[in-house]
């Protein structure tokens, strides 16, 4: 079966989940000039076009520094942020501008050449975000540079309820006219939080937050920012994690940072199981918890495959329902990725586990651990003080974790009545 036909397939319960949501996508200069800059439009242009309600903000650090420098105007800075003297603010104007009018005509192109074909792509923009003046700072005089202020939340509301894509810069103007230059990060991130927007997603240089060891890391917690920022401190990777938690503490449920250099990033970060960025979100992307009705399905598929393979017992959907309560899951994300069952054994303080399944493509992250310290730990809850396991494939795994090997003699009469003599699982006990 061609590739495209799987991931289409697992990709149906996200198209389906961000359907009429809104997302803010947080665009810096460094990827509009980027040669990628023209797959991600059109990556934008497929997620309008499935329902999502998109406000695109975009920087213009590099345009700028670019002008500045043909006018022979030196580019000043502090605590990171650009001073805005009124030369430097003709040179902003004009790379936003020109940002501006970029963005629209390849929105337009790409709708051309895409699925859209023959539709109508609105972009929409306007004076709908407030700022105003930092002003003097450790003595020095920011000028032009400002802050958000205010986000006109119901204008944008209505432009995004007529199928407009709305678009917004890192200009901002305030009651009296003036004009102010405004970091495009805090831009997009009042945006997501006043929008109560589903997702702030910021596109950095690289696929997301590189840990000491440029590894990747997955999924975070906004409380576990602080830690990264430290590390950060002065580069752009810190300001995007720093921009992302902050949104999560004003509400927003999930922040993501993809990589603008790799194409089809965004798509595999918003359409995929692990995505391929980094997650930062207020609630537990992958939980251990009891099983309930509503997982038999996600059982079945998880575990008959293991079935066909002889490594577990067969459970029909009928015997899961009627067992389920025995059930602990792993839930990844909406998705079933492990399990495991205690059956304590009649007339006796001893329990079984059984039906302990990882989905293969989880098997290295410390699941089956979590599972079996779940276990133990609500069998110790019901009063038992042993727990036997029978296995025909995996005895070393039990064997590493405290089990020692037993016999049908061992087992509780309820249980050894049982016994598959034919299947001749192996029998190992551990005592709680």
């Amino acid at each position: 079966m061609p590739d495209y036909v799987n991931w289409l397939r697992h990709s149906s319960p996200y198209i389906n989940a961000h359907r009429d949501c809104t997302f803010v996508v947080m665009l810096p200069g460094e990827a509009i000039d980027h040669p990628n800059f023209g797959n991600i439009v059109h990556d934008l242009v497929l997620l309008h076009s499935l329902g999502v309600r998109l406000v695109l903000v975009h920087g213009s650090r590099p345009q700028i520094e670019s002008r500045l420098a043909a006018r022979g105007i030196a580019p000043r800075y502090h605590h990171g942020l650009r001073i805005t003297d009124a030369d430097t603010l003709e040179c902003v104007i004009d790379a936003v501008g020109a940002l501006r009018l970029a963005i629209e005509a390849r929105l337009s192109m790409d709708i051309s050449s895409s699925p859209m074909q023959g539709s109508r792509l609105r972009v929409a923009g306007g004076n709908l975000v407030t700022a105003r003046p930092i002003g003097v700072m450790d003595g020095v005089d920011y000028h032009h540079t400002g802050e958000v202020r205010r986000i006109d939340r119901k204008g944008i509301g209505r432009l995004l309820d007529e199928r407009s894509i709305v678009l917004l810069s890192s200009l901002g103007y305030s009651p009296t006219g003036e004009i102010f230059n405004l970091a495009c990060e805090d831009v997009a991130t009042r945006a997501a939080i006043e929008l109560g927007a589903d997702k702030l997603l910021l596109f950095g240089a690289e696929p997301g937050l590189l840990d000491e060891h440029g590894k990747l890391v997955r999924e975070l917690r906004p409380q576990q920012v602080a830690a990264h920022l430290a590390r950060l401190a002065g580069d752009y990777q810190g300001e995007l994690l720093d921009a992302a938690a902050q949104a999560c503490k004003g509400g927003v449920a999930r922040s993501h940072i993809v990589s603008y250099a790799e194409n089809g990033a965004l798509l595999t970060e918003l359409f995929t199981r692990d995505g391929g960025g980094t997650l930062v979100a207020q609630e537990q992307f992958e939980i251990v918890r009891e099983a309930s009705i509503e997982d038999v399905g996600g059982l079945l598929e998880l575990i008959s495959p293991l079935e066909e393979q002889g490594i577990l017992v067969r459970r029909s959907r009928e015997v899961l329902e009627r067992e389920i309560e025995q059930f602990s899951v792993v839930e990844r994300d909406g998705t079933i990725i492990a399990c495991a069952a205690l059956y304590p054994i009649a007339d006796s303080q001893a329990g079984e586990l059984a039906c302990l399944a990882v989905n293969p493509e989880y098997r290295h992250g410390g699941r089956g651990d979590d599972l079996l310290e779940r276990i133990e730990s609500r069998a110790r809850t019901l009063g038992l003080n042993t727990l036997f396991v029978l296995t025909t494939r995996t005895a070393h795994w039990f064997r590493e974790r405290g089990f020692e090997p037993s016999g049908v003699e061992r087992l509780p009469a309820a249980r050894a009545s049982l016994y598959n003599y034919q299947r001749n699982s192996k029998i190992f006990e551990k005592s709680l």
